[in-house]
């Protein structure tokens, strides 16, 4: 059973009211049913305000309740656009842009001991990457693996012969100079070091606002921003050989864009969604990229009138695709579209069990057969099925009509 920290008595009274803040930029992992939501930054009275980095969103995906709970240790600054990750029951934050501009530091906290205390890494052995943030992250074999990001590097670390960096030409400060990378940094937790392996094969150009998903062993690259282009083009890196391969789709693609996401929903699938195309749009489509035809498809979905991008997206359980935050907005325009809701993509046909199990919480406060019938059930599966029936608890609003 897994403890949590006691929060207090009034507080908990007012749990099934709560609701995260309103964000973009923020990190986002799941973990046994419960999406962790740290980070990132609102408007408020046209001012851009980070979300305080000592308080982390818990939103219980089978229950439906938030709740928030205060962090200790050694709290990173607040900050959006870090590249977040989950590997052995802790979340990772590495990079990301605070008050002073982008950064290169990492740090971890263990989502299992209900604690929430963060722990600032510094590694053993090898150098951490330049300053970058919207980077993107593949975990495999027990590492993280980095790719790509926009940030500074000093004058002397940058040649006309470095193809890993491109400037931004708008941006300097005496001898710093921002600029996209498409860099490839490996960190090992176990052995607390940093690597940068040499690759093989034609690599992406220099991106951010990017996305990336793992499958098998395989890190793919979809779009983002490369100078003032948003790109549709897709690469996987094999993590075993390290050899960049351009994957030409055999179909139709998705347009161009940035600040989208793409999650692995089974062995040779990915799910694309939202993000701002190349004319500037806040995107609501979904596709779905065959790894193994290389075909997209495009998705049919409930929330074609719910456009997003700058959000975050986790697999969930039977493949299921949650979606929570973003901007509903050109972020670089009108900077107050910011959401805090949770969309739940179903990807796939849910089980028997699952489909039983939802039909019992929706109907059990109406059928009064199966109220009746609920104290017989065994208490492990009554205790599921009654944290089920909380999700389809009536709104605050209903309970009141």
């Amino acid at each position: 059973m897994r403890k949590r920290r006691r929060m207090d008595p009034a507080f908990e009274r007012r749990c099934s009211e709560l609701v995260a803040r309103e964000r973009s930029g923020h990190t986002a992992v799941v973990l046994d049913s419960l999406l962790y939501v740290w980070g990132g930054y609102m408007s408020i009275a046209d001012e851009e305000v980070f979300i305080p980095s000592d308080e982390i969103w818990v939103y219980d995906l089978e229950g439906g309740i938030w709740q928030v709970f205060h962090m200790a240790g050694d709290v990173p600054p607040s900050m959006s656009g870090t590249c977040g990750s989950s590997l052995g029951g802790n979340m990772y934050i590495f990079g990301g842009c605070d008050d002073g501009g982008q950064t290169n530091q990492m740090f971890s906290v263990d989502l299992t001991d209900g604690q929430y205390v963060w722990k600032k890494i510094l590694p053993d052995s090898g150098s951490a990457p330049s300053h970058r943030d919207k980077l993107s992250c593949w975990v495999y074999n027990g590492k993280l693996i980095y790719f790509g990001g926009y940030g500074h590097k000093v004058l002397a670390d940058i040649t006309s012969r470095n193809r890993n960096f491109i400037l931004d030409e708008t941006s300097w400060v005496d001898d710093l100079f921002w600029g996209w990378n498409n860099e490839v940094h490996v960190f090992d937790p176990v052995k607390g070091s940093w690597a940068e392996p040499q690759t093989h094969g034609r690599p992406p150009a220099p991106r951010a606002a990017h996305a990336g998903a793992t499958l098998g062993r395989r890190g793919y690259v979809c779009g983002g921003r490369v100078m003032e282009t948003r790109t549709n083009d897709l690469h996987c890196l094999d993590l075993e050989s390290w050899t960049w391969t351009e994957i030409v789709p055999s179909s139709a693609a998705p347009v161009g864009r940035s600040w989208h996401t793409v999650t692995a929903v089974s062995e040779s699938t990915m799910f694309l969604f939202g993000g701002l195309s190349v004319d500037c749009k806040p995107m609501s489509d979904g596709w779905l990229f065959d790894v193994e035809t290389k075909k997209w498809r495009e998705f049919e979905h409930p929330y074609q009138d719910k456009p997003r991008l700058w959000h975050t997206a986790c697999g969930g359980r039977d493949s299921d695709v949650v979606v929570f935050g973003g901007s509903c907005d050109y972020i670089l325009l009108v900077d107050t579209g910011h959401c805090n809701d949770a969309l739940v993509f179903q990807m796939q046909p849910h089980p028997l069990f699952r489909i039983c199990e939802d039909y019992i919480a929706k109907n059990v406060r109406t059928l009064g057969r199966l109220r009746k019938q609920l104290p017989l059930l065994p208490p492990k599966l009554l205790k599921d099925l009654q944290r089920r029936i909380s999700f389809y608890r009536p709104s605050k609003k209903q309970s009141n009509s």
